[in-house]
């Protein structure tokens, strides 16, 4: 049976990456409301951007919300807001936006495979930090990392196909890159989650 410690972490260090948090989010909203007022040069037009810009601000602002309604006064995990996670949690959705907005995805032929690698690498590890105990097993962190990386690569993928993929000439290619899109998000998760015991094994010892 595991227990759950409230986690602490230098000042100095919390205070970088809020600024670093605040300063993401604002650059993030600041591209959603560019891609509301110029949508020709969102770089997401014709990509669903209507669902992008209400999921990205929801995947941005999960976990402040979180913690406003039930973690700031019940969570057993944080004595403070973790900007840390919620860094990680923000991450994916703002270097996505830019790389839409850069047309990176068009036009450098393994700038997607790297993103879902990344990205949900990032995801994974911003979401244990947030939600999982600290001492869970090397191979409960496994599990977990893999179940949430897995079943959110799932969901997006899913996403993708009912908002634009089904209506467009990626579809004869979806299947194969479905299956490398979901094997990479995977495998991201699965990466972000032996990092994450490394590093909380090593401040535990």
């Amino acid at each position: 049976m595991t227990t759950m410690v409230a986690t602490t972490v230098p000042a100095a260090r919390v205070s970088w990456v809020r600024y670093a948090d605040l300063a993401a989010k604002v650059l993030l909203f600041g591209l959603l409301l560019s891609a509301l007022i110029w949508p020709d040069l969102s770089g997401i037009k014709g990509k669903a951007s209507t669902a992008r810009l209400v999921v990205y601000p929801i995947g941005a602002m999960v976990l402040p919300l979180w913690w406003w309604a039930y973690g700031r006064t019940r969570s057993k995990l944080h004595s403070s807001f973790p900007w840390h996670a919620d860094l990680l949690m923000t991450l994916p959705w703002l270097i996505d936006l830019i790389g839409n907005r850069l047309n990176l995805f068009d036009t450098i032929t393994w700038w997607d495979d790297a993103m879902h690698f990344v990205l949900w690498g990032f995801l994974t590890a911003g979401v244990l930090l947030a939600f999982a105990p600290r001492n869970l097993s090397r191979g409960l962190t496994t599990f977990v990392a893999l179940g949430f990386g897995a079943t959110a690569a799932v969901v997006w993928e899913l996403g993708e196909y009912v908002a634009f993929v089904r209506n467009s000439p990626e579809l004869q290619t979806a299947y194969t890159d479905t299956l490398g899109d979901l094997a990479l998000g995977s495998l991201g998760a699965l990466l972000a989650g032996q990092i994450l015991y490394q590093v909380t094994t090593r401040k535990t010892l």
